[in-house]
């Protein structure tokens, strides 16, 4: 949503509460001015009081208890239906800072996970530097992979400010395979402090229809949440299919495989499970944006397999034309 478009809603929003308030104070006036006109004819069909002049004219005799005790009931049931008229329009009010606000947490969220892993390849890839200080050709080919981090980092938050404003945008194709071998050289780095293999099965190509920054955070978050899961000696494995209309990308690790939770849970936004030591392992929201991801072009995730040879994530996108 734009700035204008939030006006746009909010004057409604107002709009909406005043009618409705204006609604209510004219029914409470109708039915105030109703209840006074069927106790008049109620009173109207008394008997006239002994002593009464008899010359044919009709009276009406109204005791004052009786408007009293008529005052007092209307007033009772006039402040109860302000009081709920009230409370609904005060929700109606709030619906679009209630939408807004959500949208402003869902961003940060998302932002700071998928900030996290480019952020931690930079780092890691300076500290080599800074280890190793290169020359020569080792200085071009640090000073490229600094600049493919830093295009990264620039592209996720622009994509990240763009699905907070307008949406997710998914026009757009990219070739499966060699993003992957770019995401797989990107978290070498991490793989390797964490003593964890990298292995790649692929054909070539793959197109598939999503845009190659958006397959990145997809490719992304499954990797990071391979390595996480996979012990030192260990493996992660990305195998792309191609069947006729679409491809399977699967990541697969060597860890212990998904405990204490139904496979199909791990979706879930913060979705956690028990571990042996008693400790709630928590899966953040990586794995929830790549369904989101997936299910915005009509393709799927799913816990292909899990067990305790590790565990496989199979993404099934739909398949582009073959030139990209």
């Amino acid at each position: 949503m734009t700035e204008a478009s939030d006006r746009d809603a909010l004057r409604r929003a107002a709009l909406r509460v005043g009618l409705r308030i204006a609604a209510v104070c004219a029914l409470l006036v109708v039915l105030v001015v109703a209840a006074a006109w069927l106790y008049l004819l109620q009173q109207a069909g008394q008997p006239a009081p002994s002593g009464a002049a008899m010359n044919g004219d009709q009276r009406i005799v109204i005791d004052a208890d009786d408007v009293l005790q008529g005052m007092l009931l209307a007033g009772a049931g006039g402040i109860a239906v302000a009081g709920v008229a009230g409370w609904l329009s005060a929700r109606s009010a709030i619906r679009p800072l209630t939408a807004a606000l959500a949208i402003q947490r869902r961003f940060v969220q998302d932002a700071s996970h998928e900030l996290r892993t480019p952020l931690a390849v930079l780092d890691t890839r300076i500290q080599l530097a800074q280890r190793l200080p290169p020359t020569g050709q080792q200085l071009e080919t640090l000073l490229g992979q600094l600049r493919r981090d830093t295009a990264a980092l620039t592209g996720i938050v622009e994509e990240l400010l763009v699905t907070a404003t307008t949406g997710p945008a998914q026009q757009g194709t990219s070739d499966a395979s060699s993003l992957a071998r770019a995401v797989l050289s990107d978290v070498e780095l991490l793989a390797q402090q964490s003593g964890v293999a990298l292995r790649m099965e692929a054909p070539a190509p793959a197109p598939v229809r999503l845009p190659e920054q958006t397959l990145r955070r997809a490719l992304l978050a499954l990797l990071e949440n391979a390595l996480r899961h996979t012990p030192t000696g260990g493996t992660v494995t990305v195998a792309i299919r191609t069947p006729t209309t679409t491809v399977q990308l699967d990541v697969s690790d060597t860890g212990s495989g998904i405990r204490g939770i139904a496979p199909e849970r791990v979706f879930e936004r913060f979705a956690h499970a028990p571990t042996a030591a008693g400790q709630p392992e928590g899966f953040g929201i990586g794995l929830a944006l790549v369904q989101e991801i997936c299910t915005s072009v009509g393709g799927s995730i799913t816990v292909a397999s899990t067990g305790p040879q590790g565990t496989t994530f199979r993404m099934i996108l739909p398949r582009a034309a073959a030139s990209l």
